[in-house]
């Protein structure tokens, strides 16, 4: 960024925080593209005037622990956590009780933060004195450091809910520069790889410890990692260029928790996917494969690839004419995507803002779940203008950069891989189909009936409580509380006796959509209460929540109840729900959007059209 840019953009924060109102999508996407960290930093300072009600920013809490001076880091911490669309409460742990913090959950005193991330250098793993003559030595104490912050994370676990969030370190060239021979030297670069590859592995223990991979991303970025005056006037191990690296890996783990990540990535074709404009030089001229650069166009599209088979829904939106794009995409020998990789397609010469909005509704997601590449600026700059919500990623300058411009930012991270997320792009090109074949029908109800719809539901197991905890997170529409129960929590509530979580997924004559909807219920002797109830977009209009609720009550009914209860909590984006437990028979009380359902008279709101299917699986603690 340049100077005046970067000025301009302070003055937006300073402008936004006296306001009393969280910054708009514009300014967070330059947020994220801070590289400079003293702007970086600055930003962060601004932004700490941000009210505690962030309108369309997600809340969440951070805890911030370290093993030497926080310096800058939660300032830079907060200005990438507002990119993402974050609005973080940040809480720093006491300088010099790392340790016993971990031990006695000390962040949690008033009460769990969302995640705890733990600021580590080499003064935790290394004693002050080491004989540079005995590596062995200096291995088997990294091993032992090592052990003892596994059993702080585990005993941290025990006692407080919160994910805690560790990273890799990079090895300081005054340690291993103190080495003279060069076996000896490999030998501690050997012992110092395995000690970043066990803290890596310490998320295996358990689904609330994560690590990120500091050193790696260090190694990727051009800054200094380390400033030795400052290390030694004020116990600052990293510049704050190495912090900001770090702030931004935090900001994905974070991203991805919150649900923040996108599903679509919608991209241009000339000198996008390609180089060259195929209306002049034809499908046979366009640049892709070979030599560079060609060699560019074909490594983005195989990344592309990668994405669309781990879930991401690609779209197509092209300034040309069909006909010969269809010829390219199908006949071109070094094409890696081909015209069925896409799940919507916009090849046309109207404005792009609007065919990512007419494909954003054939998906039914909003434009928010979009990122858009693309190598024109003034293309960028109308969708920037018109539809801000969504991420820009360019795709002009050097086509070398395209894939690092594609996933610097992670927009597509999620915390774990489901099966639903790697069959979501065939799921939206049925969809496709089924609006198709809706329009031959008189009534929407005779056509609902000739779906052929299908609700399964079962109780939580340990393989759906991931997919189940992703959906809390990423669904805002119909999200009738807004609590988004994460893994940890719902894998505890699920094998609770008092609690029931349940995942209902849909399949009708097109195929199978997998998980969809979930529900959190606190199963009391007379009466169940609803404590959440989130339902994906992508099959809202169905009845599809008609039928989770009549099959909440046949199951209340069944276990001795007599009163079904739920409740309704506007959030600004699940208006769409507003009336669901009105619609589904429920009758409104004095508390405040709370309705009740009798389960003594009368049957559930299960629509006719709706089979329902229940399977009778182990809970999740099989």
């Amino acid at each position: 960024m340049t100077d005046t840019i970067e000025t301009d953009l302070l003055a937006l924060l300073r402008e936004a925080t006296g306001a009393g109102t969280p910054p708009g999508p514009a300014v967070r996407s330059e947020l994220l593209q801070l590289d400079d960290p003293k702007t970086a930093l600055r930003a962060g300072k601004i932004l700490e005037g941000l009210p505690p009600e962030g309108g369309e920013l997600r809340p969440v809490r951070v805890g911030i622990l370290a093993t030497c001076t926080i310096g800058s880091y939660p300032h830079l911490l907060r200005t990438a956590l507002v990119g993402t669309g974050a609005l973080p409460t940040l809480e720093p742990g006491t300088y010099g009780m790392f340790e016993i913090s971990l031990a006695t959950a000390a962040f949690a005193e008033n009460g769990d933060p969302d995640v705890v991330s733990c600021l580590l250098d080499e003064s935790y793993f290394l004693p002050e004195e080491w004989d540079a003559t005995d590596v062995p030595a200096l291995e088997e104490h990294l091993a032992t450091r090592l052990a003892d912050l596994r059993q702080l994370l585990r005993t941290s676990n025990e006692l407080s809910s919160a994910t805690l969030l560790v990273h890799t370190l990079p090895l300081p060239a005054r340690v291993g520069d103190s080495i003279i021979s060069r076996r000896a030297r490999t030998r501690l670069a050997q012992a110092w790889h395995r000690l970043n590859a066990d803290i890596l592995a310490l998320a295996d223990d358990s689904n609330r410890i994560e690590a990120v991979d500091l050193a790696g991303a260090l190694a990727e970025n051009a800054v200094r990692a380390r400033d030795d005056r400052l290390h030694a006037f004020g116990d600052l191990p990293y510049t704050d260029g190495a912090l900001l690296v770090l702030a931004h890996e935090v900001r994905r783990f974070v991203q991805a928790k919150l649900g923040l990540s996108r599903k679509v990535l919608a991209l241009d074709l000339d000198n996008t996917l390609w180089g060259g404009v195929l209306g002049e030089v034809g499908a046979e001229g366009v640049q892709l494969g070979g030599l560079y650069p060609g060699n560019c166009y074909q490594r983005l599209q195989r990344t592309v690839a990668r994405l669309r088979d781990q879930g991401v829904v690609l779209a197509l939106a092209s300034k040309n004419d069909a006909e010969p794009v269809e010829k390219a995409l199908t006949e071109h020998p070094e094409m890696l995507l081909r015209p069925e990789s896409f799940s919507a397609t916009a090849v046309n010469w109207r404005p792009k803002a609007g065919n990512l909005r007419a494909m954003a509704d054939s998906l039914d997601l909003a434009t928010g779940s979009f990122v858009f590449m693309d190598d024109s600026p003034f293309e960028r700059g109308q969708v920037a203008a018109e539809l801000p919500e969504v991420a820009l990623v360019p795709a002009d300058g050097d086509p070398a950069h395209l894939v690092r411009s594609l996933l610097r930012d992670g927009w597509f991270d999620v915390i774990e891989l489901t099966a639903t997320d790697r069959t979501r792009p065939e799921l939206y090109r049925t969809r496709a189909r089924r609006n198709e074949f809706s329009g031959g029908f008189g009534s929407s109800e005779e056509y609902l009936h000739a779906l052929g719809l299908e609700l399964t539901a079962a109780e939580a197991t340990a393989y759906s409580v991931p997919r189940i905890a992703q959906l809390a997170a990423r669904t805002n529409q119909f999200n009738l509380t807004g609590i988004r129960y994460d893994e940890p929590a719902t894998a505890a509530m699920s094998t609770d006796p008092a609690h029931l979580v349940a995942a209902f997924s849909v399949r009708d004559r097109f195929g199978d959509e997998g998980i969809t909807g979930a529900a959190w219920v606190e199963r009391g002797a007379d009466t169940w209460r609803v404590a959440n109830m989130v339902l994906s977009c992508r099959v809202l209009g169905r009845g599809v929540e008609l039928a989770i609720a009549g099959w909440l009550a046949d199951r209340a009914r069944t276990a001795g109840a007599a009163t079904l209860q739920g409740r309704f909590v506007p959030s600004g984006r699940n208006g769409v729900a507003g009336e669901f437990w009105t619609k589904a028979g429920f009758t409104p009380t004095e508390g405040d959007g709370v309705f009740e359902l009798d389960l003594t008279t009368g049957d559930g709101p299960t629509p006719a059209w709706i089979n329902v299917v229940e399977i009778e699986g182990s809970r999740a603690s099989s």
